[in-house]
């Protein structure tokens, strides 16, 4: 008796395959419905013109296209190799990005090529774009704001100690080819955290209390301290004049400047050998850090998405790589926020 199978086969199979995946839900879907990815493209274009070729050649994809691919593969932490080979295996990625009936899909030389075309300022015009989108939509920042900084972080280099003299004092090894320098990180630093070394670049957001949307943030490398970028990502449009931050960004000047804008201070107290905090400051604490607490749901979402990491190498690409990560993460927000129900009012 001939055994039974249960595969079926059917020409109209990817039809089939494309309805269950509707059925069963496609984020990326959800995220089309709530983003106009034209008017992004078409920010990028104006921040970034594209370069006009007048010896002809093979035109180029259209800057939508691309700027959805930049899209999947940030929220889904894909190198350019594995995000060519991911747009010619999964039906998904090829509808998000307007690809299911082309016969050529951009390699990772293209990828790597726009990318390097729009460099931080295009990067910078999808979050503000994404931004911008988001406060038509209502999400406005309520609640109070949320300051706070995580370390991402890079490739470990590893020097002679001769080498990191002279690279302490501004200079580059005589006997570093180009190849070499090309594949040396100078502008990432070490730092240390809870007596625990890291190396790298930062990240400081402003995050709102009400909707847990990336407001503001700033890059840099891991040894700038926290509390020196609490003026680049500090928001005066928030609906609530709270402000929230840890023991890192206390200081005498900031409270008094916060009090004279009337903003109310809600920066945890740091004590000290010679003077530790009484039970009352202790409570003060504990009564923020419920709230501020709230920030590290952000940073452990964009860990889960594979963000806290880069791999490029130098700061303007670290920028980059930091500038498209907070982006995701507000897209990703988004469409939590809206299958959840939580209606922006």
């Amino acid at each position: 008796m001939k055994p039974r199978n249960a595969i079926k086969k059917d020409l109209f199979a990817a039809d089939h395959h494309r309805q269950k995946i509707d059925h069963l839900g496609d984020p990326l879907v959800e995220i089309e419905k709530h983003i106009n990815f034209a008017a992004l493209a078409a920010e990028v274009d104006r921040v970034a013109p594209r370069p006009v070729s007048q010896q002809g050649g093979r035109p180029p994809f259209p800057t939508e296209t691309m700027v959805r691919i930049l899209v999947l593969k940030r929220l889904y932490n894909l190198s350019d190799e594995q995000m060519e080979y991911q747009l010619l295996d999964r039906m998904s990625y090829q509808r998000f990005c307007g690809l299911g009936q082309a016969v050529n899909i951009p390699d990772r030389t293209t990828i790597w090529t726009f990318e390097s075309r729009i460099g931080e300022t295009g990067a910078r015009a999808l979050f503000d774009g994404v931004s911008a989108q988001l406060l038509k939509q209502g999400y406005i920042a309520r609640g109070g704001q949320i300051i706070d900084a995580t370390l991402v972080p890079a490739p470990k280099q590893h020097n002679s100690s001769d080498e990191k003299m002279l690279l302490d004092q501004g200079a580059t090894p005589a006997d570093w080819k180009p190849a070499k320098r090309r594949q040396k990180d100078q502008d990432a630093s070490w730092t240390k955290k809870h007596g625990k070394s890291y190396f790298g670049y930062k990240l400081s957001v402003n995050v709102d209390n009400k909707y847990k949307l990336i407001r503001k943030f700033k890059t840099d490398t891991a040894s700038t301290h926290d509390s020196q970028h609490f003026d680049n990502v500090f928001d005066t449009s928030n609906t609530s004049r709270d402000v929230y931050a840890d023991r890192g960004y206390p200081s005498e000047a900031r409270g008094a400047q916060l009090a004279q804008d009337r903003f109310r201070n809600r920066i945890q107290r740091k004590g000290h050998a010679n003077k530790p905090l009484s039970e009352c400051q202790q409570q003060r604490n504990h009564r923020i850090a419920k709230v501020r607490a709230r920030v590290e749901h952000v940073f452990a979402m964009i860990d889960q998405m594979g963000g806290k990491l880069v791999r490029t190498i130098g700061q303007p690409r670290a920028n980059f790589a930091l500038t498209m990560m907070a982006t995701c993460y507000n897209l990703k927000r988004l469409v939590f926020l809206r299958k959840a129900g939580i209606v922006a009012f």
